[in-house]
Formats: C-alpha cells, structure tokens, sequence
C-alpha cells in the first residue's frame, strides 16, 4: 500500500513538475495569481491529484477546475482576488445585432418610430405647406376649434340661383355711385402692339374723379390691366389690320374711362334698366363702368378678372368699327365677344331685353369668352 501510495505521489510531483513552471510549486502553496493563471487554462489538458491511483490518467478537462478531487487533502487557505471575467461572455441575438451593426443599431429603431409618425401625420391630415401647384397651407386647426365644428366650405359649382333675373348686378365690393363727371389721364404710355397693316391707334387710360381705385389696386393697376388685355395675341392686335398704343400727352384716338354708375348712365343710356358699359362716339371715350368693374356679370360665374378682360375687349370693339351686336351663333360654344355677355349668355334672355335687337330667340346657349380670337 505504501508502495502503491509512494508511485502517486511520484507521478503528482511529475504532474506538478510539468504543470508549474515557477519557484511557487516548492510546498508553500500558490500565490493567488498563479492559482489564477491555472484556473483560467481552459482548454487545456491538466493531470490532476490522484492520491488512491485511481484515476491517474482520466481526462479531466470536462470538469470544472476549481474542484477539488482529493477530499481529503488538508484545507489550503488561499487567499483569492476577484476572479476577473473569462474572455467575452456569450452574447444574446440582441448584443450581436448591436455589435455588428454598431451605431446603426441605434439609428434603425429611431427611424422606424419617425416613420411611424409621418404615416399617422399623413393619414390623419398634416399640415398643409405652398406646393408645386401653387396652393397657400392654413396649418392646423386648433384643437379648440376642431372640437367647436367648422363651418363647411362653400360650394364650388360656380352656379348663381337661377331666380335671379339675366342681368342682375352680383353682390360684391363697393362702387361709386356718383363721380364729379371730369376724368384724370393715368401717366405712362406703352409701345405700338400689333402690324397696322391699315390703321393705327391711340388710346390714353383715365379714371373718373371721384373714384378710389385703392380697392381695386389703384389707377397704375388698372391702367395695366387694359394694356395686357389689348396687347394679348387673343384681342384686336391680333388682326393685323390694327395697331395699338397708348399715350399720357397729346389727343388720342379713343380714351377707355373708369366711370361712376350715374356718369356711366348719362353717357350711355338707361333704355335696358342694367348696368352696363358702352363706346360713346361724340366723347370719343370708351365708357367702362366701375360698377361692373367691381362686380362682374353673372354669366361669368364671378370670374371678375375675365369679365374685365371682356368689357375692354367689347367695347374696344364698337370703337374700332364694330358696331353690331351679336348673338350665340353655336349652342354649348363660346360666345362671340360681341355678344352682350353682360345681359347673358343665352339668346332667348338677351331677346327678352330686346325684342328689337339683332339676337333671335331660339334657345341656343353660350359658354362667356372675353377674347375676339380665344385661339389666339
């Protein structure tokens, strides 16, 4: 037994011998960084102590290391340090994901919740900006108001009621009900428009007095508006018979006059009790009334800026020599500028005003055309 006992512990001594490189393994006890240093050698195959020669030559790497495989070895008191981590620790999905990816791992989820939230912005109706398409946003409306109910927008059919009488004033801004019935030049000329194969023309922009034109962008404005309108390749100038050009000194050939309601009445005539404008041949004077200037006709749906255009366009025309009146030549078309588009759109209306006239009554129906030639 002593025998037995004495080849183990040669065989430990040769296991130590091997396993320990340093002075410590001379009986004192290991130091903590030693006992440390063979703790940590995973992996590696360690012969341990066997004093019954049972299991010297088991393979004991499977085996936790800090076990001690001799119970009855006396108590060594080592004293330990905190034993540092092993390597790295096995990570979960989620730390590899993070390692991998780095701070896109961050990034990602931050991105995801914005997305979220532009899409529930979008569903439920974010707040409106200025487009491509030209359209002012309002923002938001507050939650007070959202809760309080809006009133619903105004329909946009563009129809008037149709109990209104043809030719009926639309309600609108204010207009002057009587001027002084003298007229002021509105500086600035432009230059001769259109070939004058045979005539050339002038014309001066004036405004009654009395008028305020503030409301309607003042006398430049309004002075620019008949410019524009003539000079469009749609009016008179395209007619190569004409040229055009307006002047602020001198006399011109025909003077197109921004006119109160009575002064517009007093030139023009009130046989037909509407508002309308005319050419008056012995003033030489384009009589444009402020009151349809301001207000518009109904056939034009409240496109006060084409009816405009109209009522230059027309009345331009009876002073360069078209006196006649005429009537919707082709039902569901546009019609002719020198239609009365003020009274209507419609012959048999326009008839009605004017059973005498030149417009038959047979029902055909107009689309409103302020242009001569709406093609250009």
């Amino acid at each position: 037994m002593s025998e037995s006992m004495a080849r183990s512990d040669a065989r430990s001594g040769s296991t130590r011998g091997r396993a320990r490189s340093d002075p410590s393994a001379d009986g004192d006890g290991p130091t903590p960084e030693h006992s440390r240093a063979e703790d940590d050698n995973v992996g590696t195959a360690v012969e341990v102590s066997d004093p019954f020669g049972l299991h010297a030559s088991a393979d004991r790497t499977h085996q936790p290391l800090r076990a001690r495989w001799d119970p009855t070895a006396p108590d060594e008191a080592r004293a330990r340090s905190p034993r540092p981590e092993r390597g790295v620790k096995k990570q979960s999905a989620l730390g590899r994901f993070i390692s991998t990816y780095g701070w896109r791992a961050y990034a990602l989820p931050v991105l995801f919740v914005v997305t979220v939230l532009v899409v529930v912005d979008a569903v439920n109706g974010g707040p409106e900006v200025i487009g491509a398409g030209g359209n002012p946003g309002f923002g938001r409306l507050s939650p007070r108001a959202a809760s309080a109910g809006i009133i619903g927008a105004p329909p946009g059919d563009g129809q008037f009621p149709g109990d209104l009488p043809t030719g009926a004033l639309p309600e609108g801004g204010p207009f002057t009900e009587i001027g002084a019935g003298t007229w002021h030049v509105v500086p600035g000329a432009a230059a001769e428009f259109g070939a004058g194969a045979e005539l050339h023309l002038s014309y001066t922009v004036e405004i009654e007095d009395g008028i305020d034109t503030s409301g309607l962008g003042g006398d430049i404005a309004v002075a620019r508006m008949v410019d524009s309108t003539l000079s469009n390749p749609k009016s008179w100038s395209h007619d190569r018979k004409f040229a055009f050009r307006r002047i602020d000194q001198g006399e011109p050939d025909f003077r197109i006059s921004l006119t109160s309601r009575e002064s517009t009445r007093k030139a023009c005539g009130f046989d037909i009790p509407i508002d309308s404008s005319c050419y008056n041949a012995d003033l030489r004077r384009v009589v444009l009334s402020e009151v349809r200037w301001v207000r518009g006709a109904l056939a034009f749906e409240g496109d006060i800026g084409s009816y405009r255009q109209y009522q230059i366009n027309h009345e331009v025309g009876h002073a360069i020599g078209y006196h006649q009146h005429q009537p919707c030549e082709t039902d569901g078309g546009l019609a002719p500028v020198m239609m009365q588009q003020t009274f209507g759109t419609k012959n048999n209306d326009i008839a009605a005003l004017d059973p005498d006239g030149v417009v038959p009554m047979d029902g055909k129906r107009c689309r409103f055309n302020p242009w001569p030639y709406p093609r250009g």
